[in-house]
Formats: C-alpha cells, sequence, structure tokens
C-alpha cells in the first residue's frame, strides 16, 4: 500500500524551487511499481526537475523556474564565444556561484537511481544536468548529455582545468570580489553589481591565452557527436526508458524518446507538468519524483 496517498490530490509544495504539484495517488504508484518490475534494464532520462529538490532552481517551471523568477535568459553560445564582455559576466557570476553549487548534495531521487543500478534495473543514466548529482549519489554509468560544470576547457588548444583548481586561481586574481548569493541558475550563475562584473579579471587559458569555457553544452551550441552515438547506442541496449523530472524541450533529450518509440520501447515519464513527449509515453505520472520513487523501490528492492 502507498503510504503517501492524499485522497483528494491536493496540490503541494515541499521546497522553494519546486513547483505546485498534485500528490500520488495508489494508481500512480501501481503503475510505476509495474513498469519498473516488467522492465529489467532501463535507461533513465534526467532533468533539471530532479536538481530542484536539492535546492536548483530549473528554468521553465511555473512560477518558481528561473524564467518566471527573473528576467535573465540562459547563456547563449556564440555570445560567450564572441564577445569578451558577456565571457566576463559569466565568469563573475560562476565563480561568486561555484562555491554554493558545488556543495549542492544529491537527494533521494539521485539514491532511488543509483539503488535501481546496483540490482542492475538500470543500464544507464542520461542526464541532462551539469551538476554532477549523480555521481555523488554513487551513479557509475552516466552520460552527461549536457556534459559539466566541474571540468572548464580551452576553446583554442586542449587545455583542461579541473573546476575546483580554476576557483582557486580566480580567488587569487580576484581577491576584491564579495559574494552575492541572491540566486543560483542550473549553471551555477548568480547575480553580481554592473562594478564587480567590470572589475572582475575573466580566466585564460595558460597555454595559448584563448577563451576558457565550462565543459557544458550552453544554448545555442550542439551536443558532442561521440556522446549522441553513445546516447543512442544505450537506447538500443535498453529495455525502456523512464524519464524524471524533464519537460524534455530540448531536441537533445526529445530525440532519446522519438529513438526508443522508433525501437518499439516502452518510455514512462515522472514529471511535474507537461512535456514535449506526453503524446508518445507509454506511461505519464504528473508529481515529484521523490514523493513516490522511494515508496516504489522498497517494494521491489
Amino acid at each position: 500500500m502507498f503510504k503517501r496517498i492524499i485522497k483528494n490530490s491536493i496540490f503541494v509544495r515541499h521546497t522553494a524551487f519546486v513547483p505546485a504539484y498534485k500528490a500520488p495517488v495508489q494508481e500512480d504508484f501501481d503503475k510505476l511499481r509495474e513498469f519498473l518490475i516488467k522492465n529489467k534494464q532501463l535507461l533513465i532520462l534526467t532533468g533539471a526537475g530532479i536538481s530542484t529538490e536539492s535546492g536548483i532552481p530549473d528554468y521553465r517551471s511555473e512560477e518558481v523556474g528561473l524564467y518566471a523568477r527573473s528576467n535573465h535568459k540562459p547563456i547563449q553560445y556564440q555570445e560567450f564565444v564572441k564577445y569578451p564582455r558577456v565571457r566576463q559576466r559569466y565568469w563573475a557570476r560562476n565563480f561568486v556561484g561555484w562555491p554554493r553549487f558545488s556543495a549542492v548534495k544529491p537527494n533521494a531521487t539521485h539514491h532511488v537511481i543509483r539503488d535501481l543500478e546496483k540490482i542492475g534495473k538500470v543500464s544507464s543514466v542520461v542526464t541532462q544536468n551539469v551538476d554532477r548529482l549523480h555521481h555523488k549519489a554513487g551513479s557509475e554509468n552516466v552520460i552527461e548529455l549536457h556534459g559539466t560544470g566541474y571540468i572548464v576547457k580551452c576553446l583554442n588548444c586542449p587545455y583542461e582545468i579541473d573546476r575546483f583548481k580554476l576557483q582557486d586561481i580566480l580567488m587569487k586574481n580576484n581577491p576584491g570580489m564579495k559574494s552575492s548569493f541572491d540566486m543560483i541558475r542550473p549553471d551555477g550563475d548568480v547575480e553580481l553589481s554592473k562594478e564587480q562584473v567590470e572589475n572582475f579579471r575573466t580566466p585564460l587559458c595558460p597555454e595559448c591565452e584563448g577563451p576558457l569555457k565550462p565543459d557544458i553544452v550552453f544554448f545555442g551550441d550542439n551536443v558532442p557527436k561521440q556522446r549522441v552515438e553513445q546516447v543512442r547506442n544505450e537506447v538500443s541496449c535498453s529495455d525502456a526508458v523512464f524519464v524524471l523530472g524533464s519537460s524534455l524541450t530540448v531536441y537533445s533529450s526529445y530525440r532519446i524518446i522519438l529513438q526508443a518509440k522508433e525501437e518499439g520501447k516502452e518510455v514512462a515519464i515522472l514529471n511535474i507538468g507537461p512535456t514535449r513527449a506526453d503524446d508518445l509515453a507509454d506511461l505519464k505520472v504528473s508529481t515529484k519524483c521523490g514523493d513516490i520513487l522511494v515508496d516504489i523501490c522498497k517494494t521491489i528492492i
């Protein structure tokens, strides 16, 4: 029996960055449990919705997403590459936000995914998130579809550096910077004054003095072909696809669902609110991941 059923389907919210959602009911529990039991090798596709439960806001959630809470839009790849001032503003905010962003811990959903891996239920985890929370939870076969904020690379040469090491360099080069944690964005960005941004010393490659960029697929950029092929292979090797916390708005994630359906695989979606693939899904449950997955997994692990 599902212990967290709320008979009247009350809409609830537990954290600042989780949008209002309908509490799960017994039917949701039963259908998801059946899906997990029936399929032996799951590809789990995760989005920003699972990280909101750890305190990292997503972009699109109604009322609480960053599109709703601020007038800022995500960094565009071409603007970052072309304009030094765009890079300066990005790195200044990223520098201030990094200690808090990198300290975020995985939540119950990340740990449940790891537990399902341990019993052989999960063949791979494909995440759209750049926060490394799956790694922190102990997951092993993780493909970071949109890269990671924990590695920084030069745009002009093969140089790369660990983000923590770069933070030490940035600290030495910008001793007067003061933190201003108004809001973390999904990439670790925060808000700073115009003066703080203009005085910030942007990092450069020590090998060629080229611009440095986090190993993240910014908006307007493309997922590397090798990674796309790796994901395609994982989809083909799986029995089914389980989407957690993603609206599947961007094509890089949506095409995973298209491939799965082309190959005749079952697709289940657990996400607050509608997704781009609702009409393709075999099962859709609209509620918070952590409110139902933990109890389901207790019955099958």
